[in-house]
């Protein structure tokens, strides 16, 4: 594509591409019946997409394993340091918060973080200036949810922390996030399915050895953590509710057109669907997007024309109730404000009064 002076327009191109892309699962449907005859193949589509069934192939028979680094008191909870193995060349640090007061099987919070340090959603800081980010930002999101009584498991996102290349943990660069596209994609995998991978172990060991409730499954996290929890809702059933913080969005009018870390990209998914399509697959478990108005990098524009997409969906699906946005007057950062009462509900049964 030229503009008017015969030159490629970069833009123009790509803009052409995404918008020639029809999306062979976006839904045309009206009824809980023709909702449920799209996820079945979509879901299918979607995990081939993030190459989910390769790495299922490579590992059948896998069985996670852990081990308990430390425990630390924390007054009303305890806050243990775990490596659990998700691959077997895989063994991946989270943190375990397990609430004193609580007894029986616990529902079960997954925090996973962005493009920051995996500590920060336990409440540790190694600056001021992080401290107040934490603060600022309502951040730790991991303490949010122990303190409601849930356990909860704040894992470091695959490529981050302890997983990142020796290069980039030796000059400190957040992640390793372009380094693992690159070798994902060479071998049929992304990004955003090792992540996805990693949340369904964790869901697995929680269940057999730490004494979660696998029918209260619960996923948060805001930016790169909104896109873990996002895409492991659409793929892996058993979460029962799915708030993805600051980005729920578009595909084109966000991740297709703002610069945006590489490990967004999923070969083709356009091809499949648009953002309100995947969330679409949570349906009919619950669903929040938390959003920020004045997000540069998800503009709240396309954040609400997406969700008025999802919202005929959950409508379709007859539970519009369980289908909201929330959106918080400010930039990119996590908005706590209706998250938690919005996670009880969705446990309970119950509208907070």
């Amino acid at each position: 594509m030229a503009d008017g002076t015969g030159r490629f327009d970069f833009d123009g191109h790509f803009g052409t591409l995404m918008r020639a892309c029809r999306g062979e699962f976006r839904f045309r449907g009206r009824t809980e019946s023709d909702v449920r005859q799209w996820q079945a193949p979509f879901r299918e589509r979607l995990r081939a997409a993030l190459g989910l069934p390769n790495v299922e192939s490579d590992l059948a028979g896998f069985v996670p394993a852990a081990e308990l680094l430390a425990t630390e008191d924390m007054g009303s909870y305890a806050r243990e340091s775990w490596r659990v193995l998700t691959e077997p060349t895989v063994p991946l640090p989270c943190y375990l918060l397990r609430p004193k007061s609580a007894a029986g099987r616990l529902p079960l919070v997954l925090t996973p973080h962005g493009h920051g340090h995996p500590h920060v959603y336990v409440g540790l800081f190694r600056s001021p200036r992080e401290e107040e980010q934490i603060r600022e930002g309502e951040r730790d999101v991991a303490v949010q949810a122990v303190e409601q009584g849930y356990l909860v498991i704040a894992p470091t996102t695959r490529a981050f922390g302890e997983t990142r290349s020796p290069a980039d943990a030796e000059r400190d660069a957040v992640s390793s996030c372009r380094l693992q596209l690159m070798h994902d994609l060479l071998v049929g995998r992304t990004p955003i399915g090792d992540r996805v991978w990693d949340m369904s172990r964790l869901i697995d060991w929680a269940i057999a050895h730490q004494g979660a409730d696998g029918e209260r499954i619960a996923i948060t996290g805001n930016s790169g953590g909104g896109t873990v929890s996002l895409f492991a809702a659409a793929c892996d059933t058993r979460i029962a509710v799915a708030v993805p913080g600051c980005y729920f969005n578009t595909f084109a009018g966000s991740i297709g057109s703002i610069r945006h870390c590489d490990c967004n990209y999923v070969p083709g998914i356009l091809r499949l669907g648009e953002m309100h399509d995947v969330a679409g697959l949570v349906a009919p478990r619950h669903f929040l997007a938390v959003a920020g108005r004045d997000d540069p990098i998800f503009p709240i524009a396309h954040t609400r024309a997406a969700f008025d997409r999802l919202a005929a969906i959950y409508q379709a699906a007859s539970v519009s109730d369980r289908c909201e946005l929330y959106v918080g007057d400010g930039g990119h950062r996590y908005y706590k404000e209706r998250v938690w009462s919005f996670v009880a509900e969705a446990f309970t049964g119950r509208r907070a009064a």
